[in-house]
């Protein structure tokens, strides 16, 4: 199975050298032609953020060319920064596995990621667009498609909050069953905020407010979201029309105190306010939590949420696996039978030749009302002779072996001389 993967991922190298080799859409349309004019019969290129994987066919059947890294780091000019040991070379059924593994998403930085199986779909339309896929690669990835179909149908790999800004929104989602009628104030627009901003926006929270001490920053965020910027300290008066409040802002000093949170309290006629404390430090005083109608959560309660989904999607993994083993052994069944269809023909072929042959040479020895069912007769012993070696040939052991089945046919063709002239 001459199939290649070459990549570099967040196991191999840091983010400094990852995003030196992310392509965007238009550079892969431009990259695969000169690869499949130089390197490849057909290829797939991946890029994300976390990965840049090459799938591809060599020209010729050969082992992986260590050249073809630095073709790529030449391609991103990013020959001074990245070394060989940065990538990894797979091939045949390992290549394979691995992809079905990415689009199973437990080879992701973040277990279960959903978006990975979107963004492998996507790198496949560009190259099936740029002409670039063929029979092998077409087979392949729609496969891998199937692994994460398979993946978010049947497991649970991909439930549950596994990053703190994730749960804080998911947490919103459940306070709220409908985000789509309730406000939200961010107080914080660093990467944690905007994060955990864009989890809000992506389930429709009806209004963002964001509040930061560098305004400039909170209208950075807003141009890219949406949403109302205040001024950093007009944050307490805001708290009286909210209805959920999501804290992320560095300091040492609490920035609401119990005694303010009295007065806000008092000043929304004691409607229920939910605030989640993301800061490292705090940034609300915790006795809060004593106020009747204030529920604070804080990022204690966020990472024993998170951990407890984390250990949920480790223990589906086994399912995951199981998967794409069940997937692996049907691809590389269907593999087989490319070099097995041939070769089953031929000798049918071959049998059908003989037969014809030799009852031209008898046919005269039996009667003409019996020349039916002589023939008739003669290709049942054909089939019969043939049925169990093409079944076996065709279906093989259900397991991984390509190499077993490569064998079986040399075999057949050397035994009948397939591969010889045919003669008389």
């Amino acid at each position: 199975m001459n199939i290649f993967c070459l990549g570099i991922n967040h196991r191999t190298a840091p983010i400094e050298i990852r995003e030196k080799f992310w392509y965007s859409s238009d550079e892969i349309r431009a990259f695969l032609p000169v690869l499949k004019q130089h390197v490849a019969q057909e290829c797939v290129l991946i890029s994300t953020c976390n990965r840049t994987e090459l799938y591809y066919l060599p020209q010729e059947q050969s082992v992986y060319d260590g050249s073809l890294w630095q073709m790529l780091a030449s391609q991103k000019n990013a020959s001074n920064v990245v070394r060989e040991e940065n990538f990894y070379s797979l091939s045949s059924l390992n290549a394979v596995k691995h992809l079905f593994n990415v689009a199973s998403g437990i080879d992701s930085m973040v277990l279960g990621d959903v978006q990975i199986l979107g963004q492998t779909k996507e790198a496949f339309t560009i190259a099936q667009q740029s002409r670039c896929t063929g029979i092998f690669l077409h087979r392949l990835f729609q496969t891998a498609f199937h692994v994460g179909k398979r993946v978010k149908t049947e497991t649970e790999i991909s439930e549950g909050a596994v990053s703190i800004s994730y749960a804080a929104a998911e947490l919103a989602s459940k306070i709220f069953e409908d985000l789509s009628r309730h406000t939200a104030l961010l107080i914080g627009a660093g990467e944690t905020g905007k994060l955990t901003a864009k989890h809000l926006v992506s389930r429709n929270v009806k209004k963002l407010i964001i509040a930061n001490r560098t305004r400039q920053r909170a209208e950075e965020l807003s141009a890219q979201l949406g949403g109302l910027v205040i001024e950093f300290e007009d944050m307490a008066q805001q708290l009286q029309h909210v209805d959920i409040a999501i804290s992320s802002v560095e300091s040492h000093n609490y920035i609401l105190s119990t005694h303010d949170l009295h007065r806000i309290m008092k000043l929304r006629g004691n409607k229920p306010l939910f605030i989640i404390d993301l800061g490292v430090p705090r940034n609300i005083d915790p006795s809060a939590n004593a106020i009747d109608n204030v529920f604070l959560h804080d990022i204690d309660a966020l990472n024993h949420i998170v951990d407890n989904n984390l250990a949920h999607r480790k223990a589906e993994i086994p399912k995951v696996q199981h998967i794409v083993m069940d997937e692996l052994i049907q691809f590389n069944n269907w593999y087989n039978s490319l070099q097995v269809t041939p070769t089953i023909q031929e000798l049918r072929e071959r049998f059908e030749s003989i037969r014809e042959n030799e009852l031209k040479k008898h046919r005269h020895h039996f009667p003409l009302e019996t020349q039916s069912e002589l023939d008739t007769l003669t290709k049942r012993i054909i089939n019969k002779i043939l049925h169990t070696p093409m079944v076996n040939l065709r279906n093989g052991t259900g397991e991984l072996e390509e190499d077993e089945t490569r064998r079986k046919v040399h075999i057949i063709r050397t035994l009948f001389g397939l591969d010889k002239k045919k003669t008389e």
